[in-house]
């Protein structure tokens, strides 16, 4: 079967949990990688400039000794500054894979949209916080965003061939996290290791917590929003323990599709690679039979952070970027055991509440509501 050539990858956050496994699927797929970046130059960047003699290297925020290793080792392949990861987004012709944690990934996210490239997302702030700018980016430059989460990614795979005028809602699934089933009084005194337990993904400390919330589901609606152009009436959320079924969507005949397989990234990553073509993947065939399949409501009392997500989302403009901004405060006060983990919610809400409403026209609107709403959370965590 002809397929059509891949373009050349841009992996930026490639250290990390996505980065890897992107790298991975490079090579199975046999698509060059023409550059790679981190924040660190640690020896993981080193290691994989090393074994790829092609391809380019940048550390944006490299030590002195993390620079003068990189430099002896890759010479002239490598560069250094976060302005240069910017700038291998947008060069023309590529996919940007973006796998940078935090805010820090939107400019390049921008970047990549503005140059006409395809970018496969990773990076979940670039949509939380800087919607309309990513919006106004992919109208400007013509770029192409697929989700490489793999709840996007199973709707993104649910809607292809289907008309938008087709779809009644959307569903995305979660885990329910590692307090699925607990009372209130139950998750008020938990401890930061039973938060970080979670009963199906190996994560990193926010994200952990985030899924432990349920944070991460609101998250992911506002994300669907805007990759999908749906009301945030028309996005629902269940709690599916399995983690089998990724997402759904239901059609106004009544007809639901879904889409099923091994919790594995590697899947999601390489679909945002192919679109829309398919090529052999990493796993075995799907045993079925092997699974029993479960859906419950989410406890909407338990995690009121699900319900914020929905109103800050409704709300538009730079309420996202608060709630963004708010909860990594709040998140790593509860990792440093400065506050409780039902105090999380509340250092989210006082912030929405106190940030003012505006709009969002540039990356350097983003860096200010994100500023400021980092420092009214961090008071809030501060008397909790």
């Amino acid at each position: 079967m002809d397929r059509p050539a891949l373009a050349p990858l841009v992996v930026l956050g490639a250290t990390g949990s996505i980065g890897r496994q992107t790298l991975d699927v490079a090579d199975r797929l046999g698509v060059q990688v023409l550059a790679v970046a981190a924040r660190r130059g640690s020896d993981d960047l080193l290691a994989i400039g090393r074994s790829r003699p092609d391809t380019l290297v940048v550390a944006a925020e490299p030590t002195g000794s993390e620079r003068t290793a990189l430099v002896e080792e890759l010479g002239d392949r490598v560069d250094f500054g976060p302005e240069r990861l910017v700038e291998l987004a947008g060069r023309p012709g590529v996919t940007v894979v973006n796998g940078v944690v935090g805010a820090a990934g939107l400019e390049a996210s921008v970047a990549a949209l503005r140059a006409g490239n395809r970018l496969a997302l990773a990076n979940k702030e670039s949509l939380v916080a800087g919607g309309p700018v990513m919006e106004a980016a992919r109208r400007q430059g013509g770029g192409e965003l697929l989700p490489v989460d793999s709840e996007h990614s199973a709707i993104l795979q649910c809607l292809t061939g289907e008309d938008a005028g087709s779809i009644r809602r959307l569903i995305l699934t979660a885990s329910g996290g590692p307090f699925r089933g607990r009372t209130a009084e139950e998750v008020e005194g938990v401890t930061v290791a039973d938060a970080l337990n979670h009963p199906t993904w190996a994560m990193g400390p926010r994200i952990s917590i985030d899924s432990a919330t349920l944070m991460n589901k609101a998250f992911e609606v506002i994300e669907a929003h805007y990759l999908f152009g749906l009301s945030y009436d028309d996005i629902d959320v269940v709690v599916h323990p399995q983690s089998i079924v990724h997402s759904l969507v239901e059609f106004v005949d009544g007809s639901v599709k879904a889409h099923l397989g091994e919790p594995d990234m590697r899947v999601p990553i390489q679909y945002a690679i192919t679109h829309p073509s398919r090529h052999p993947g990493p796993l075995a065939p799907f045993p079925l039979t092997d699974h029993t399949l479960t859906f419950e409501a989410p406890d909407r009392a338990v995690f009121p952070l699900l319900d914020l997500g929905y109103e800050a989302g409704r709300r538009g403009q730079s309420a996202p970027a608060v709630l963004n901004a708010a909860d990594e405060i709040a998140v790593q006060a509860f990792l440093d055991g400065r506050i409780g983990f039902s105090a999380i919610p509340r250092v989210v809400e006082g912030a929405l509440e106190r940030v003012p409403l505006r709009k969002l026209e540039s990356v350097a609107d983003v860096i200010a509501v994100d500023a400021e709403a980092r420092s009214v959370a961090s008071e809030l965590a501060g008397t909790c």
